[in-house]
């Protein structure tokens, strides 16, 4: 669907459950957006530049034409109100502030089932061989750049993340730590994010990601304004299950906060110890 308003052109674009495309316990055939709809994208985007695409997925999908819109506006599969709510982001009524809970790859190649060999499946069986590597976990590791990261999400307003501080160096096993920063709303309109707190161990005896998300906030800021956001963690946080011990352990050593608007647009990071 082509709805065309002032300078600027929406289309409406996705899959469809009904034919197997996005929908649990089937396979998708293919990452690309069916029914030549990147050629139509391409197409239009070359007629009109100010071409805003939205799509209605559950999942990511194949964008080669990403660099050749000016936006692009994930609506899900958001039930019989999701028409009036997707207008409202476009028109401006509604600033939006929500955030990718997953990664958005470029292509198969830099997704973990498809590299491990299992996708596609057979329809009965799955074995998860990239282990804990799913997700932006998988990315860091390869250094893949995503197309658009986990925590990824666009604003009417910007964002200024000051830098982030620990009220402690050193963290015991019975104690806790909090870390603190300043957002400030740079923009001219009022506007909510969501800030992202992931830890790093910098030095763990089983293979562990480059970070993990542990939290994250989501506050209301008007324009100009500025607020303090703090999390706090214990050892919990930094504890993994190891399969040998068969039991939650954390390591003693070296971490590392690291704050941010996504995975990877981190702004501010500190170090810390686990005694």
């Amino acid at each position: 669907m082509l709805q065309q308003k002032c300078r600027y052109s929406y289309l409406l674009g996705g899959l469809n459950k009904n034919e197997h495309q996005d929908c649990e316990g089937v396979d998708r055939k293919e990452y690309e957006l069916p029914y030549s709809q990147n050629e139509l994208i391409s197409a239009l985007a070359k007629a009109n530049p100010n071409l805003v695409v939205v799509l209605i997925t559950g999942n990511g999908v194949a964008m080669p034409w990403a660099k050749e819109v000016p936006a692009i506006v994930e609506g899900w599969y958001s039930g019989t109100e999701a028409g009036n709510a997707i207008a409202s982001v476009l028109m401006g009524d509604v600033n939006p502030s929500g955030k990718l809970p997953f990664t958005i790859p470029v292509s198969l190649k830099d997704n973990g089932a498809t590299v491990m060999g299992d996708y596609p499946g057979d329809g009965k069986e799955e074995t998860y061989k990239e282990d804990i590597f799913v997700g932006y976990r998988w990315a860091d590791m390869q250094k893949a750049k995503p197309l658009f990261s986990f925590g990824h999400g666009l604003s009417y307003t910007t964002f200024a993340y000051g830098k982030v501080s620990a009220d402690k160096k050193q963290l015991t096993a019975d104690g806790e730590i909090t870390f603190t920063l300043s957002v400030k709303n740079t923009g001219k309109r009022s506007g909510s994010e969501v800030v992202q707190l992931y830890i790093s161990d910098l030095k763990s005896s089983l293979p562990r990601p480059i970070k993990e998300l542990k939290g994250f906030k989501k506050i209301q800021l008007n324009a100009g304004e500025e607020q303090k956001v703090s999390f706090t963690i214990s050892k919990e946080e930094l504890s993994f299950f190891d399969d040998a011990k068969h039991s939650w352990i954390a390591e003693p050593g070296m971490f590392e906060a690291l704050v941010g608007a996504s995975s990877t647009d981190i702004r501010s990071k500190v170090s810390f110890e686990l005694k």
